[in-house]
């Protein structure tokens, strides 16, 4: 069984280079199905390379934290994690 991919256009046409590259380097045809399993599968290899490609602010950088600490506002009262746990699940642990 088979599902459609939906991508925009410049997606398909590397997808397209990429299928003609492979026949001309192998000489093999493959089907784009066979491409996009090859490169999941590839994918799921490397997964931590590809992870980091969606972490562009995770972890923050030093800078980015001290900007964050320095809009913080202190309310005085000192809250633990059970107080959180309270006020999120209306009820202690």
């Amino acid at each position: 069984m088979s599902t459609s991919v939906k991508m925009d256009e410049r997606t398909k046409d590397r997808l397209e280079k990429l299928q003609a590259e492979v026949k001309l380097e192998t000489g093999e045809k493959v089907t784009q199905q066979e491409l996009l399993e090859k490169i999941v599968d590839q994918a799921l290899s490397s997964k931590e390379d590809v992870l980091q490609e969606f972490r562009s602010t995770v972890p923050a950088s030093d800078e980015e934290i001290a900007r964050f600490h320095a809009e913080t506002v202190s309310s005085g009262k000192r809250t633990s994690e059970e107080d959180v746990d309270e006020i999120l699940y209306g009820e202690e642990p």
